[in-house]
């Protein structure tokens, strides 16, 4: 799109420098194009060929700068005196109008794919007068020998029977810019801060919330408006029958709390002050938490942002619990930062292979082995940044985990949701009925 430029100042803007009254304004007209594009295909070429002098196919009308417009193709030439040997190509103003001015480009375009197009173009060149002036409808602008017809017959352009032709239309348009009377600074949305103000007032709360003994005053059109879940709980047929405190179990309070930040102030809360405690391995802890509430809530917006955060955040003494969280709410992204930073060099200390073990485990028997398993269960086995094997594993019997990593394996096992005490329980035999998630990480 091109644009012209020209600055007016008032009369009177140089006045005598003993004038302390004296104003100067300014204003700008601007002129440019307004571009638009058709593409017209003639199919049938050799039928229209004895369709009559002056006589032409249509494309449909396209409009650009608030005009019609539409391509005649005249194949046998527009008037009497190029009948002879030319096919006519023009673009005529099709709607109501005086004085347009605009420019204008008509390519045949060479179906061969080597792009050897027959270009006649006003574009990117300078006009000695200027654009091309249409002054009523039906006024075209165009070439009455645009192509000799026995050489269109014997070329590249003309494939199939059928003939591509590409229109571009600048109509030319201008207006004045003066300075503006006035200037409006519009703020930010703060919906978010006056939710999370009538949150923290406490005032017209209908739903108490009670996780691990702490009680959490809420609004149940607020969450209902925000998570589907709470919506079902609150309003829906199969609604709590009590529905004026409910008691939410397996999630810590601090999570909770979280969770409901987020929801009425549309933003992450400070994991630093919600914690109490400054380090990074907390706030990736509280960050796993609240992926799993947002994910068990169907906050999305929330569970990508944590889910986010835990990309950043990876690391060696959380990765292997982070991707327990992404396989177990299907985080495919957060899942596949963890397997490349496992996989790094840098990060298989000693050469060793890095074995990471997802299973669901059941019925462990005193002496290290487990009955079956069945769930979720892959092994990943990293070599020098390689994946040497994947196993799907559907169902063992009678296979010893712990040998297992004994003879694969140097690390520390991880459990997730269990402390080390219940870790070493659990290699020692004597945890039965469990189910968890179960990782080898080396150390």
């Amino acid at each position: 799109m091109g644009k012209i430029y020209r600055e007016y100042a008032k009369p009177g803007a140089a006045a005598s420098s003993s004038s302390s009254c004296s104003q100067t304004t300014t204003s700008t007209s601007i002129t440019e194009t307004v571009d638009g594009s058709h593409q017209f295909k003639i199919t049938g070429y050799s039928l229209s060929k004895g369709l009559g002098v002056g006589k032409y196919i249509a494309s449909d009308t396209f409009m650009v700068g608030g005009y019609a417009w539409a391509i005649y193709f005249y194949p046998d030439g527009k008037s009497v005196e190029d009948n002879a040997g030319y096919v006519s190509l023009f673009i005529a103003l099709a709607s109501e109008g005086t004085d347009v001015r605009a420019l204008f480009e008509l390519t045949l375009l060479d179906q061969s794919g080597k792009e050897r197009h027959k270009v006649h173009t006003h574009f990117g060149r300078s006009l000695e007068t200027g654009p091309y002036t249409l002054k009523y409808r039906g006024s075209m602008w165009g070439y009455k020998r645009f192509f000799k017809r026995t050489l269109l017959e014997q070329s590249d352009y003309l494939k199939d029977d059928c003939l591509s032709v590409h229109c571009s239309v600048g109509v030319v348009k201008s207006h004045t810019e003066g300075p503006k009377i006035i200037s409006i600074i519009v703020p930010i949305s703060n919906i978010g801060q006056q939710f999370g103000q009538l949150l923290e007032s406490g005032k017209r709360t209908d739903v108490n919330f009670e996780v691990e003994g702490e009680v959490f005053a809420a609004h149940k059109l607020v969450l209902a408006a925000r998570s589907p879940v709470f919506r079902a709980q609150l309003f829906g047929p199969m609604k709590d029958q009590n529905t004026q405190h409910i008691k939410v179990e397996d999630m810590k309070s601090p999570v909770f709390k979280a969770l409901l930040h987020f929801i009425y102030w549309d933003a992450l809360p400070d994991m630093e002050e919600l914690t109490g405690v400054n380090s990074k391995w907390a706030s990736t802890l509280i960050s796993q938490h609240l992926l799993a509430a947002a994910d068990r809530y169907g906050v999305e917006r929330l569970r990508l942002l944590c889910e986010a955060s835990l990309c950043d955040s990876v690391a060696i003494n959380t990765v292997a619990t982070t991707l327990a969280l992404a396989e177990q709410h299907h985080c495919f992204q957060l899942k596949a930062v963890c397997l490349k930073f496992v996989a790094m060099p840098e990060n298989l200390r000693g050469g060793y292979p890095l074995i990471i073990l997802i299973v669901q485990i059941i019925n462990v028997a005193s002496d290290g082995s487990f009955m079956t398993f069945h769930s979720k269960r892959k092994i990943f086995v990293f070599v020098d940044s390689r994946i040497l094997t994947v196993f799907d594993m559907i169902w063992l019997e009678k296979f010893n985990f712990c040998s297992l990593f004994q003879r694969h394996a140097r690390g520390m096992i991880l459990i997730t949701n269990f402390d080390l005490c219940s870790s070493v329980q659990l290699l020692m035999g004597h945890s039965s009925q469990i189910s968890m998630l179960a990782f080898c990480t080396v150390c």
